[in-house]
């Protein structure tokens, strides 16, 4: 068997798809979809196209390795978000060659179901209360939500008073709630307000500081009990090894859309497991992304909840779902994800609907926020 095709598409809002097939006809589907800058993405598929064709796609670890360090360059965001599509799409295309799901040839299953989360907004609690019932009857049991807009340097009681209020506005209709910071908040007052969320009994606080100042997250994670999450930014299982070292995080976000595939989030996992660090991955992006942290959530132990991006607020206009024959798969009830039972990565793709939707070709980009005073926000 070799690989005779690789193909990319441009799926909206904001995603990238790959399609693998093989010389005989196998055909596996994976998720590159890095936000902002598919066609970076797509550019780096020229070399690994030049590099794969006529490889055998069942050497997947192969294929990783010579895709990763055959390149003299390597790491970042563009490349591993195009290795992770591509090593996603070969899962799914050997598992349904063999017939079994990609959790049944990484070691097996650990756990029928996965606790799930998703995204709400919303600048007054009572539009914070009404988008979280809105997830309530969705099936989930848990929310994300920003922190603030507006925090910068330096702030006053009143402005913590908002965050509190639309934390407790949230909480108040039954549902646990992460809040991310994005890392919006400078230092000396993320520190300030962690110390003020503390009483919330938050699941977790997410990137109070940016991955760039590791020292500043570990001052943060000495001042609060409550779980400082990270991870949507960092690639590889080297980038994330010294936060690991250094004792600065309880939870990370590995995106396995962005960090290399399916198989290096397991090795991230596995590192982490071994410092006692739970893992929730990031993924507010499509299906094939979703069905992929699915398949690690089901043979990872310390796997503790899942991110998804179900309806079209979140998705500018296009649901998680439209792109999925069997959209039930990845419905989420109780509060949880079932694992898929299917072989690969346990969805189907509607390819027409999928081809019909590149033709458009969409070219999204991050929005910019701004502060009061007209400086630019952190996303």
């Amino acid at each position: 068997m070799k690989i005779g095709r690789i193909e990319t598409f441009y799926v909206p809002p904001r995603w990238l798809f790959v399609r693998v097939e093989s010389d005989d006809g196998a055909v596996g589907w994976g998720e590159a979809s890095l936000e902002g800058h598919a066609e970076a993405v797509d550019g780096a598929f020229e070399a690994l196209r030049d590099r794969f064709i006529g490889h055998d796609p069942r050497r997947i670890e192969d294929i990783w390795q010579v895709s990763y360090r055959g390149g003299f360059y390597r790491g970042g965001p563009v490349l591993m978000s195009a290795l992770a599509g591509l090593e996603q799409s070969l899962w799914d295309l050997k598992g349904k060659v063999v017939g079994l799901p990609a959790w049944e040839m990484l070691g097996g299953r650990v756990r029928d179901k996965i606790r799930a989360y998703a995204w709400i907004g919303g600048d007054r609690p009572s539009e914070i209360a009404d988008a979280a019932k809105v997830r309530r009857d969705q099936g989930f049991s848990a929310v994300k939500m920003n922190a603030t807009a507006e925090l910068d340097w330096i702030g006053t009681p009143r402005l913590f008073d908002e965050v509190v209020k639309r934390v407790e506005a949230a909480q108040a209709t039954g549902m646990d709630v992460g809040l991310d910071f994005h890392g919006r908040v400078h230092r000396p007052m993320a520190k300030q307000l962690a110390k003020v969320l503390e009483p919330l009994g938050l699941l977790f606080i997410e990137e109070p500081l940016l991955s760039e100042n590791p020292d500043g997250l570990r001052q943060i994670a000495e001042l609060t009990s409550t779980p400082i999450a990270l991870g949507e930014r960092l690639f590889s299982r080297w980038d994330f090894k010294p936060f690991f070292e250094m004792g600065a995080v309880d939870i990370i976000q590995p995106d396995l859309s962005h960090a290399g595939g399916i198989l290096e989030c397991r090795k991230i996992a596995a590192m982490a497991e071994t410092y006692d660090i739970a893992v929730a991955p990031h993924c507010p992006l499509g299906p094939l992304a979703l069905a992929s942290c699915l398949q690690l959530a089901a043979c990872t132990p310390n796997v503790a909840i899942q991110e998804m991006s179900l309806g079209i607020h979140y998705n500018v206009g296009h649901d998680l779902l439209e792109f999925c024959s069997d959209q039930q798969v990845l419905t989420p009830e109780d509060g949880y994800l079932r694992i898929p039972q299917g072989p690969g990565l346990g969805i189907t793709i509607d390819e027409d609907a999928v081809r019909e939707a590149h033709k458009e070709r969409h070219r999204w980009r991050n929005p910019v926020w701004r502060h009061s005073d007209g400086s630019f926000a952190e996303w």
